[in-house]
Formats: structure tokens, sequence, C-alpha cells
């Protein structure tokens, strides 16, 4: 048998919403059992809470049964919030009051994918550095301006966590695991999985770039670049010239390259970026149409209906209809990445 270890177990909390992501649950408790088996002694414990107990249905809608209601933990070492980007706690005073008792008691904070925004609604990450996934990343800017918005997968501004989804969350809990049981232990977890890179700090976000076989960071240098630059100036518009120059290529050279890693030019992979931005305004945000339009760059809203209307096949208003009615039929949020 292997020794045990001396350090104390560490209990962890997950704080769960109506259509939270299940895989970021599954995917931050199956290290750590892994890793007590491995170690064969409790390092870890962990309780799944909800704000008044009960059963609590994912976004997959697989029903949980939690271990006890916010109200009700005295004691824990950290708590995650998973939740879909618009939820929020039905009785907030009480709530938040009860997450700032538990870190007064020492107890960590943290939110997975969408968990950030009741978080960062609660107060709780005002100064801190937040990881937001890419695909909230405009409706997290409009709702939280003044925050420190990250794209890496993972941030600890200690006392507070966020993760980017479900593989940054399986890296969280495996640094969790080399911090109390060694790194030969947090290797063994991983292998178990078959996951191929531990990630910590400072790894940035795998995003899209709308063509099939790559994501962003397999882009040439130059398309990187000006693809940055372009996520840059959603709500200012940026000319592909200027876009052209600041990258260092003629535009000419820009737009060949483009359209060979992207299979778009850069005219038409802009106006995606920034439809692609309006939707997450128009399904996680509350507001109005011109405001909408107004933060991604349109001077007017019928150039955005129609923009919207080609990209998606409905009307803005349509899709924040049909997602509405998805919520009520199903009492639910929408679900989260």
């Amino acid at each position: 048998m292997k020794q045990l270890m001396q350090k104390p177990t560490l209990t962890i909390g997950f704080l769960i919403f109506p259509g939270f992501p299940m895989s970021c649950l599954t995917s931050m408790i199956e290290p750590l059992r892994a890793a007590n088996e491995i170690a064969e002694c409790i390092a870890f414990d962990w309780k799944i809470i909800s704000e008044t107990g009960g059963r609590i249905a994912s976004s997959a809608k697989v029903v949980f049964d939690t271990d006890a209601a916010l109200c009700a933990v005295a004691q824990i070492d950290y708590l995650f919030l998973l939740s879909s980007p618009t939820s929020n706690f039905a009785n907030r005073k009480a709530s938040e009051a009860q997450l700032r008792r538990l870190m007064r008691h020492g107890a960590a904070v943290g939110g997975v994918s969408g968990g950030v925004f009741p978080l960062a609604r609660s107060g709780l990450l005002d100064g801190h550095a937040v990881s937001v996934h890419w695909c909230y990343a405009a409706a997290f800017a409009q709702e939280f301006p003044q925050m420190d918005m990250r794209d890496d997968v993972i941030v600890f501004d200690h006392p507070r966590y966020s993760v980017a989804g479900a593989a940054a969350s399986f890296d969280l809990m495996l640094n969790f695991v080399e911090a109390q049981l060694g790194a030969d232990t947090a290797t063994e977890v991983a292998c178990w999985f078959q996951h191929p890179v531990v990630r910590g700090r400072g790894v940035r976000q795998k995003t899209p770039s709308f063509h099939r076989d790559s994501t962003a960071d397999m882009l040439p240098d130059p398309v990187a670049k000006a693809v940055a630059i372009l996520g840059r100036h959603l709500e200012e518009p940026i000319t592909v010239e200027s876009v052209a120059c600041a990258v260092g290529v003629s535009p000419r050279q820009l737009e060949r390259q483009f359209k060979k890693a992207t299979g778009q030019s850069p005219s038409l992979y802009y106006r995606m970026l920034r439809m692609k931005a309006a939707r997450q305004l128009v399904l996680f945000s509350r507001e109005p149409m011109a405001r909408i339009a107004s933060a991604i760059g349109y001077e007017t809203l019928p150039p955005l209906m129609r923009h919207y209307r080609q990209e998606f096949g409905v009307s803005p208003a349509e899709d924040r209809a049909m997602i509405n009615r998805f919520r009520v039929e199903n009492n639910r949020p929408l679900p989260s990445a």
C-alpha cells in the first residue's frame, strides 16, 4: 500500500445551477476520484451543492441529486460555480451573503464556463482577472466592461479561480492533484484518462478559425495577427487596408493568405466575427437591438438585421424569442457550453 499523504483532505464544492454544463462537473470530479484511488487515501472530498438543495437538471437534461443547499454549507476549501451565462440566484441577497461568509472562513471561489457570470454579478470578481470562454466573451464584456477579462483557459488570481470549459476544468483539477499529491500522481491521473497535456496558467483558448480543419492558433502568422486585430475592433470597425498595414503585408497578400487559411475573405470573416458577437448579446443579454448594433460597430439597425438573417436564417428578435420560448418550455436557462 502506498504511504498515506500527510496533507489534510481538500473539500471542493460544486455549486450547480439549472442548465449547468454537465461535462465540466464530471471533468472536475473524475480526476479527483482517480487521484484518491491512485494515492490510496482520501486526499479530496467533494460536494454537489445547489442554492436550495434538491435535484438539478444539467444542460444535457441529466438530473443530479445535490448533497446540500448553499445555506447549509459551513466549511469548504473551494467552491466553484457552474452555470449558464443567464443563471442567477433565486435569493440573490442571501446567497451572495453566504458566498462572502464562506470566503471569510477561508474558502476560495471560482467560476467555470458560464459560472463566471453569476460570480461576477455578486461582485466577488471585482478587481480580479477572469477567464471567459470565447463563446461568451462579447456578452461578458458588454455586461462587465471594467473587468479584466482574459482568454487564458485557466486564470488563478487567488483566492479566485476561473476556467473556460470542460477540458480546462480537468486541467485545473490536475493542478490541484499535483499540489496535494505530487507531480507523479498528477501525471498518472492524466494517463488514466489519456489526457495528453496538463495546462496551467498562461495557455490561451483554442477558438475556431471557421475552417473545418484548423483552429485560430494554427493559422499562419500574418493571418493570426489579422484575426486578433479584427477581434479587437468589433465596436470600432477597421478596414482591411488598415489591418494589412498593421500586419505588414499588402491588402492583396492578406486577402490571398486569408482565403487560403480560412476559406473566406477578410471582410466576410470580419462580418462573421461581428455576427457571432451580436448573437452572444442577443442570447445572453437583455440589451435592446439598437444597443447591440452599436456594440458591434453598426451605426444603424437595418444592416445588422440583414447580416444577422443572412448568417443565422432568422432576425435577432426571432432568435431571442425562440430562445426565450426554450427557457420557458424547459423551465431552465439556455444550455451552457
